[in-house]
Formats: C-alpha cells, sequence, structure tokens
C-alpha cells in the first residue's frame, strides 16, 4: 500500500512526556512531507497550540483540532461544528451542581471556571497553556458562552473519579452531545458526531485521499474513531490494552519515538 495521508494525534503520541515533539518524530514527518505524503495533527487541543508545536515543518498543514471539531488548513477552516448555545448552559449546571474544574474552548480563547482552590497540577497546566493560547478566568462563564461560540468543553477531576462517573451519566441524560476522554482525569464533551474519526474522513475527501491510503497515530479513546476508520491504525505502546487491541498495529512508547519508527516500518519513508 503506497500510503498518501498521515494522521497523527499530539499528547501521548507524537509528543514525548515533557510534551515536546522528539527529534526523531520531527525528521521523519519533514521526511513524509519531502516525500509528497500529506501530514496532519488531530488533537483534542486548541487549534493554535497544534499549529505552534508544529512551526518546525515550516509550512501549512491540516490540523483537526478539538477532537474533530474543527479543521483548518492552510490557515482556511475547512470544517467547523459549533456547540449548541443552550446545550452548553445546560452542561455548566451540570458542572457547577458537582463544583467541578472545567473549560469552554472557543475559536481563539480558552475560558476557564475559576476555583477558589486550584491544586498545583490546574496551576502548572494554566502556565503552560498561556504560552500557546489566550486563557480567561471567571466565577461564572455562561455569558461567555452566550456571547461566543464554542466548539468543546471538559471537565477535569484529579482525586475523584467516581465524581467523573456520575457526571458521565447526568451528561449522558442530555440530547445532542458527544463524549469522550483524553485521559483518565477528564470527559470531554462536543456536538453529537463529532469525533476525530469523522474529522478525518473530511479531510480524506478535501484532500482526495481514500481511506485505505491513510495512516493514523494514537493512544486515548478519543483517538479510537479514527483508528478505526483509516486503512493502517496504529497505537502507542503507552495506549490502554483496548486502544492498542482496536489497531491494526501497535508501536513503540510515545517518549521512544513510537511514530518515526511505524513510519519507517509501515510506510518506508
Amino acid at each position: 500500500m503506497k500510503y498518501k495521508l498521515i494522521i497523527t494525534d499530539m499528547d501521548g503520541t507524537l509528543l514525548g512526556s515533557d510534551h515536546q515533539i522528539t527529534n526523531d518524530n520531527k525528521i521523519a514527518l519533514s521526511k513524509a512531507l519531502n516525500k509528497g505524503i500529506n501530514v496532519a495533527i488531530a488533537t483534542g487541543r486548541w487549534y493554535d497550540s497544534a499549529k505552534l508545536h508544529t512551526a518546525f515543518l515550516e509550512r501549512r498543514i491540516p490540523i483537526i483540532a478539538c477532537n474533530g471539531a474543527l479543521i483548518r488548513y492552510e490557515d482556511k477552516i475547512i470544517y467547523s461544528n459549533y456547540m449548541d448555545t443552550n446545550l452548553c448552559l445546560d452542561i455548566i449546571d451540570i458542572l457547577e451542581k458537582y463544583e467541578v474544574y472545567y473549560q469552554c474552548y472557543a475559536d481563539n480563547v480558552l475560558y476557564c471556571k475559576k476555583m477558589n482552590k486550584e491544586n498545583k497540577r490546574y496551576q502548572e497546566l494554566h502556565d503552560k497553556m498561556k504560552k500557546e493560547m489566550n486563557l480567561i478566568f471567571k466565577n461564572d462563564l455562561k455569558e461567555d458562552v452566550l456571547n461566543n461560540n464554542i466548539l468543546k468543553m471538559i471537565v477535569f477531576e484529579e482525586d475523584n473519579k467516581e465524581l467523573l462517573r456520575d457526571i458521565e451519566k447526568d451528561l449522558k441524560d442530555l440530547k445532542g452531545i458527544e463524549l469522550t476522554t483524553s485521559g483518565p482525569n477528564n470527559v470531554e464533551i462536543m456536538n453529537k458526531g463529532v469525533s476525530k474519526g469523522k474529522a478525518v474522513g473530511i479531510l480524506c475527501d478535501y484532500l482526495d485521499v481514500n481511506k485505505e491510503e491513510a495512516v493514523a497515530f494514537g493512544d486515548s479513546y478519543n483517538d479510537l474513531s479514527m483508528l478505526e476508520y483509516v486503512g493502517m491504525g496504529v497505537a502507542m505502546d503507552n495506549a490502554d490494552d483496548f486502544i492498542k487491541s482496536k489497531a491494526n498495529y501497535v508501536t513503540e512508547r510515545n517518549d521512544d519515538s513510537g511514530v518515526a519508527k511505524a513510519l519507517y516500518n509501515i510506510v518506508g519513508i
């Protein structure tokens, strides 16, 4: 099979534990582009963050952001799926009931629930995010939801995973939303039907690439739809066993540049 498109997740996949793209992965992606193979990012992150991390490629590549709610290529939006405003308000009511930390992703702003006590992990997360996106903290995010298009919402809970399960149960009573997760400490919320897999399908049509000619890399449950959609779904060795069981191929860990090693073995760059 001659592959024409490489799509890779970022956190836990293309990025190492230091949240930077490994040097071997940079070299491999650059080689793929130089051979005329399309390269794309598919991430739960916002567009600006993904763009910042791929600046080393020195050219525009398609970016699927917010778990598939947005696709931008050459600074042009080729697909967007914003959440219904009233639905966002209903979600906020549920999250406020549980008094948890959450975020709302708009196009160029990340609205964050201001907590009375922010633990060290969130503070470190915010410090990192400030370099990549405009962060706004407020006690009440409803007005901002009313005045902005929201692509995705995410709730975090570090200490009480059972609380996340209770929140999921309440959220599932709402119609019109899609739930996924990128780790054991969060629940990610988008419009019904939004997924990386659907976005990859849209991108394949846009680039005139057959899905069998695409390779996708991922490590978490929000990657599963695209791993199953493409001709070659590659799971990282650091992925959950269930994710690995659904992949066509399991490569080495993210910290060991598993993306690059799979590209050499599968694509032959």
